[in-house]
């Protein structure tokens, strides 16, 4: 075989390797971006009086849903974006599941309430957040990421969580909507007091993206598939912030003086729990980078 053949040949292996490259830059830039604007929409929720026109009740959710990505979701986004990380399994799907509580929280955002001084913000955050994630989750190393997962990963059980976690959650939703379609009772949600509006786009979000995301990933983690261990790992990050999200808003609510509002929902415990676990037992089984190299070597 010639010099050029191998030359060539060895082109175009690497191509595919500088395009994923490329992806993953771009991915982690538009992250940056994400960093900064959701610190500054955080602060100008919290600190400017009357920056949400919408209910009362709407507006204290939101407010508690800006503690949360400033003080928890930023910083950790920031985290997993320091370069000496760029190669950690575990890093990467902290940064994945932070990608996409981010574009579920922002489209909650965009779409269920009204417009605000920051509105053009919020559309920056939720359009950058889903670019950042489809980049990410298609040109992270998918079957890298399965081989840093140990044997002994409880991959059955996590499986179970999920899916009997979004099974319940598609349930409720199902029944609210079928029940409501027969009686014309309204839909019940979670005990956040929304309006109609809010209700609405939190069963079209988790019963079009959610639960049919959780259902796949619990299929795909149960037969150990690459995307299985990517999908379920992220869903799982995802799912514990957002309950955070949850549990900040009911008490945000219920200190506004909010009529109806809790501060305590009796099943969240429960909830938070079960996705705390899932996340602790699949990142708790990633090997690292080190190990990782310690095994590739003959």
């Amino acid at each position: 075989m010639s010099t050029g053949t191998i030359g060539r040949r060895l082109q175009r292996a690497e191509a595919p390797a500088a395009r994923t490259a490329s992806g993953l830059r771009w991915a982690r830039r538009l992250s940056v971006a994400i960093v900064v604007l959701m610190a500054a929409a955080s602060v100008a929720g919290l600190l400017v009086d009357g920056l949400y026109q919408d209910t009362e009740a709407v507006a204290a959710m939101l407010r508690g849903y800006d503690l949360v990505a400033l003080v928890v979701a930023a910083p950790l986004l920031a985290i997993t974006l320091l370069p000496r990380l760029h190669r950690s399994v575990r890093a990467q799907l902290l940064w994945t599941g932070t990608l996409g509580y981010a574009v579920y929280n922002y489209a909650i955002y965009v779409f269920g309430t009204g417009f605000d001084d920051v509105f053009l913000v919020h559309v920056a955050l939720f359009s950058l957040s889903v670019f950042a994630l489809g980049l990410a989750l298609a040109n992270l190393d998918v079957a890298g990421i399965a081989r840093a997962f140990g044997r002994r990963t409880p991959v059955r059980l996590v499986s179970a969580i999920l899916m009997l976690l979004a099974g319940g959650l598609g349930a409720m939703w199902v029944f609210y909507s079928v029940r409501f379609a027969v009686t014309g009772e309204f839909p019940e949600e979670s005990l956040l007091v929304l309006p109609a509006a809010g209700v609405h786009l939190g069963y079209v979000l988790d019963l079009a993206l959610l639960v049919p995301a959780s259902v796949l990933a619990a299929v795909l983690l149960w037969r150990r598939t690459g995307w299985g261990y990517l999908l379920a790992s992220t869903l799982a990050v995802f799912n514990v912030l957002f309950q955070v999200n949850y549990i900040v808003a009911l008490t945000f609510q219920a200190q506004a003086g909010v009529p109806g509002a809790t501060m305590f929902d009796p099943l969240e415990p429960v909830v938070f729990t079960a996705y705390l676990a899932a996340a602790v037992l699949l990142l708790g089984n990633v090997r690292s980078t080190r190990q990782l190299d310690q095994q590739s070597t003959p």
